[in-house]
């Protein structure tokens, strides 16, 4: 166990490593910072001494380097927008996309591997065929155009929900949350079900066609002809072998609704990190966009690490290949 824990925990850091040169190198082709941060009557000892201040004017390596060295320790820097500390804004925005985020996935898990399992048990049943049917929405329909449909069927057209924002929030330090107010729970709902409608869909038939398989093993029938209920069947033993593939999926998905929130909050102006890198790009904000980049990357990384320590404790098989393998 500890040795495929280290190996895991070596592979991630050198996946970081990696994604952080690849992003850093993106940014130099992305356009100029100087040209927004300074006017047109600019001379060329004003961008002179602005790139030696920003040390735009190093090497590529070393400005690599000191990015990962601050990086290491919580420092990415200043933003060239603003003028503060890129972990600051972070900090302030954060919130906003992990609520977000947590909503989204909890509403994809649970809805997502409920209806799954009802439509594997009721598979020949009228009300399973049609929300398979329905499900295909979820998978075909880009993002932002469902998005725009809701804001335009329950914020237009019958005006029962906010359009935009995150409404009221309560805080607690530096943690901000809106679950606690009642504007700010109506801001939530439209932007949790467009972030977690593709996840939810291709979750639920993920369950389904893994259920289907796994009630069609040996063991599944020779537990019928025990006498054991339907209910001990379904869920006992096919729903605890059909989750073990899931997991891996599923971990994947949360850490694309964190990356994928860009999209939902560019639509519906929430006041995350997504939004704040969009913002980034527009102003050339480099260090903004690095800090962005490779916060998602550290989630994407922690997130399949998990997953990966999820699979080995819960797969029975892994730990019977690691000890053959000793």
């Amino acid at each position: 166990m500890l040795t495929f824990v280290i190996r895991r925990v070596f592979q991630s850091a050198l996946v970081l490593l990696i994604v952080g040169l690849v992003a850093f190198s993106m940014f130099r082709f992305v356009g100029d910072p100087i040209d927004n941060m300074l006017g047109q009557e600019r001379t060329d000892a004003d961008i002179a001494r602005l790139r030696t201040e920003l040390g735009l004017d190093q090497p590529f390596p070393v400005q690599y380097m000191k990015f990962l060295s601050g990086a290491a320790e919580g420092n990415f820097g200043v933003s060239y927008r603003q003028g503060r500390p890129v972990g600051d804004i972070l900090l302030e925005r954060a919130p906003a996309t992990l609520e977000l985020a947590a909503v989204s996935g909890f509403l994809a898990i649970s809805i997502g591997i409920g209806l799954g399992v009802f439509t594997a048990i009721r598979k020949d049943g009228f009300l399973a065929n049609f929300i398979m049917s329905a499900s295909l929405i979820g998978v075909s329909l880009p993002t932002f155009l469902i998005g725009i449909l809701l804001i335009y069927l329950f914020a237009v057209v019958l005006g029962w929900l906010p359009s935009f924002g995150r409404g009221d929030v309560v805080h607690f330090g530096w943690w901000s949350t809106g679950l606690l107010t009642s504007s700010g729970l109506k801001a939530l709902i439209l932007p949790s079900i467009t972030l977690g409608l593709y996840q939810m869909t291709l979750i639920m038939r993920l369950v389904r066609s893994e259920m289907l398989e796994v009630l069609r093993q040996d063991y599944i029938r020779f537990a019928r002809a025990r006498g054991l209920k339907e209910k001990s069947v379904n869920f006992h033993h096919a729903l605890k072998n059909t989750l073990v593939p899931v997991i891996t999926v599923t971990g994947l998905q949360l850490g694309s609704i964190i990356a994928f929130a860009i999209i939902t909050e560019t639509v519906f102006q929430w006041p995350g990190v997504g939004l704040l890198f969009i913002n980034a790009i527009q102003f050339v904000d480099i260090p903004v966009m690095a800090a962005y980049l490779m916060l998602i990357s550290v989630m994407f990384v922690g997130i399949n690490l998990i997953v990966d320590l999820l699979y080995f404790a819960i797969d029975p098989r892994l730990r019977t290949e690691q000890k053959g393998a000793k």
